[in-house]
């Protein structure tokens, strides 16, 4: 009875794992519900559960699957930064502008006028791991700069100068620019910007070189999309595996 009970936690497991890594949300929460009633100490569950609900935009539910994750496992890292992201998103949202999420795939292959870049000169790590794809964020001229912030004004990175310079004085001639994030960890965030508006006196002046140089691409993919996000979460189910195995220890 309990090699059943054990093989069929592992088979709801794997169904689990590759509905998300699918993007198939919604069956990923029916299935993760399961594993938690069944086994309410599963902590990789009820973070899986969490995720799932972040991505549908359920964030309440979100909430409670990471804070159930921690009233199993205090110290669960998942868990904690995840909920960090969520205080983020509330804050954002609450914030004057609106919505703070936009899809990345309304900036899918607009040559000329849509650039992926890499920031260099990260904020701190705690500031910038709160940061999920989707996000919505603010570009700024400091001089010949451009400097990228979140919702509620705090700093994120800066574009690298030998795109950032082209974009600030664009910028300045009246162009306008949305900017949301693709991916983001500790240690790397990317961002797509897109031209909304070309100002007059600025016609026929491209605002992204066809060519990309290292650290830009020119668009945007949708399978580039799906690519990184899946990226990210199979860091995520890295990490869980491993604080359960130090958790067992």
């Amino acid at each position: 009875m309990e090699q059943e009970t054990v093989g069929l936690r592992q088979q709801q497991t794997k169904q689990a794992i590759a509905l998300m890594m699918q993007g198939r949300w919604r069956a990923a929460v029916a299935v993760n519900q399961s594993l938690v009633e069944g086994f309410p100490t599963d902590v990789s569950a009820y973070n899986r559960l969490g995720r799932a609900y972040m991505e549908l935009g359920e964030f309440a539910h979100a909430e409670e699957a990471y804070r159930q994750a921690l009233e199993v496992d205090p110290y669960n890292t998942i868990a904690r930064k995840n909920l960090d992201r969520l205080a983020h998103l509330k804050d954002t949202m609450t914030a004057p502008g609106g919505d703070s999420r936009l899809v990345p795939q309304h900036f899918i292959e607009e040559t000329g006028k849509t650039g992926v870049v890499e920031l260099d000169h990260l904020a701190p790590p705690e500031v910038v791991a709160k940061m999920v794809a989707g996000d919505r964020v603010c570009l700024k001229t400091e001089g010949a700069a451009l400097i990228v912030e979140n919702g509620r004004g705090e700093y994120l990175g800066r574009v690298d100068p030998r795109y950032g310079q082209r974009l600030a004085r664009l910028i300045k001639g009246g162009n306008q620019y949305t900017a949301v994030v693709v991916s983001s960890t500790e240690a790397a965030m990317t961002i797509i910007i897109r031209e909304v508006y070309q100002s007059p006196g600025q016609r026929g002046q491209r605002s992204f070189p066809v060519k990309g140089f290292k650290g830009y691409r020119p668009y945007i993919s949708d399978r580039l999309i799906r690519q990184e996000r899946r990226l990210e979460y199979e860091e995520e189910i890295v990490t869980d595996v491993d604080d359960e195995a130090d958790n067992d220890e």
